[in-house]
């Protein structure tokens, strides 16, 4: 199995200019949804489907609830959710306040085996 890919062009943000370069975007190839990763969950397991199901609703409500609260969320070998922000820049440390964040977004640092996932994929250009 190979990832698929295909050429996308774009504009140099710096430098609209210039003329677009073509780059390489990966293509997705379909989705996964939380009945899916359930029902490939029972099938690999002991558990019935709607157990892994509730139990993939029940992680999900909870990843949200600790991320609110402002804190990192180790799923052990899978990695780590985390809430980082932007924010507008001042002088001194006294002048930083909530109203300066200009982005809140989440992270996600893959584990181990999700980063060496990425050396071993094979790629194919979509036709």
């Amino acid at each position: 199995m190979s990832v698929k890919f295909k050429a996308q062009a774009r504009r140099n943000p710096q430098d609209v200019t210039l003329p677009e370069k073509y780059y390489a975007a990966a293509i997705a190839d379909g989705e996964v949804d939380l009945e899916v990763l359930a029902e490939q969950i029972s099938y690999e397991s002991t558990v019935t489907e709607s157990d892994c199901h509730a139990v993939l609703l029940s992680l999900e409500r909870n990843i949200l609830v600790s991320l609110k609260q402002g804190r990192i969320v180790k799923l052990g070998r899978l990695g780590n959710f985390q809430v980082s922000v932007s924010s507008e820049g001042r002088d001194t440390e006294e002048e930083v306040n909530a109203s300066l964040i200009t982005k809140a977004r989440i992270l996600f640092r893959p584990g181990k085996r999700l980063r060496n996932l990425l050396g071993d994929l094979t790629f194919k250009k979509a036709s």
